[in-house]
C-alpha cells in the first residue's frame, strides 16, 4: 500500500515449501511438498524476493494449519494471498488502497487456479470490514501498521494470529510495544537484514 519497493523476479525457492515462479518461465516442482506461486508482478510490490515478503511467507508457514479464514491487508501483487491458499487456508479476502495493486493482484490470482475464490478489493486498511478472520497478515510500513493494530484486534477471535512485516529495524520496538499494549501476545519476531516481521496472537482468558 503505497511506497512500493522495486524487486527483480526470477524462479526460486523463498521458503521451505514455497517457490515463486514468473509467469513467463516454465518450472517443474522438485518435490511433492513444493508449492508454486506464479506471478507477473507488474507495478505492484511483492514478488517474494524482498526480505519483508519472505518474512511474511515464513510466518504464514508457521501459523497456517489449514481451513482458516485469512485477510491480507495491503495485498500488493497478491503473493501472500496466493501463498495462503497454497498452504491450505480456506477463505481469503485481500485488500489494498491502490487500485493498480488490486488489479495486479487479481491478474496474479488468475494465474493460480487454487486462488479462484479469493476476494480482492480496494479498501483503506480494515476500515468498514466485518466478519472475523483467524489470521490477518499485513506486509506494509510500520507507520501504517500502527493504526491497523486495533482494527485487527477487533476482527480476530481468541487465538487468532496477526502477522506483520515491512518493519524497519528502528521501528520494530514501537510496533511490538503497540501490539502488546493492545493486548496481543508476541509469539515470535523474525529478522532478515534490516527488516523485521512479528507474529502476534490474541490470547484467551487462560493464556
Amino acid at each position: 500500500m503505497g511506497n512500493r519497493l522495486e524487486e527483480v523476479l526470477s524462479s526460486g525457492s523463498v521458503t521451505r515449501f514455497l517457490t515463486v515462479v514468473p509467469s513467463w518461465e516454465k518450472y517443474e516442482p522438485q518435490s511433492s511438498d513444493e508449492r508454486l506461486i506464479v506471478l507477473d508482478p507488474g507495478m505492484a510490490f511483492g514478488t517474494g524476493t524482498h526480505p519483508t515478503t519472505r518474512l511474511s511467507l515464513e510466518a504464514l508457514e508457521m501459523v497456517i494449519r489449514g481451513g482458516e479464514r485469512l485477510i491480507d491487508v495491503g495485498t500488493g501483487s497478491g503473493v501472500l494471498s496466493i501463498a495462503a491458499k497454497q498452504l491450505g487456508v480456506g477463505d481469503v479476502r485481500a485488500y489494498d488502497l491502490d487500485q493498480v495493486a488490486v488489479d495486479s493482484a487479481q491478474k496474479n490470482l488468475d494465474l493460480n487456479p487454487v486462488d479462484k475464490d479469493v476476494k480482492v478489493a480496494a479498501n483503506n486498511l480494515l476500515t468498514g470490514i466485518t466478519g472475523q478472520a483467524d489470521i490477518i497478515v499485513a506486509n506494509i510500513l510500520a507507520e501504517i501498521i500502527m493504526p491497523l493494530i486495533p482494527q485487527a484486534w477487533d476482527l480476530l477471535p481468541v487465538h487468532g494470529y496477526f502477522v506483520t512485516s515491512g518493519i524497519i529495524a528502528e521501528k520494530a520496538s514501537d510496533v511490538i510495544v503497540a501490539q502488546e499494549h493492545q493486548g496481543f501476545k508476541i509469539v515470535q519476531t523474525l529478522k532478515m537484514g534490516d527488516w523485521f516481521g512479528v507474529v502476534a496472537q490474541k490470547p484467551g482468558e487462560d493464556d
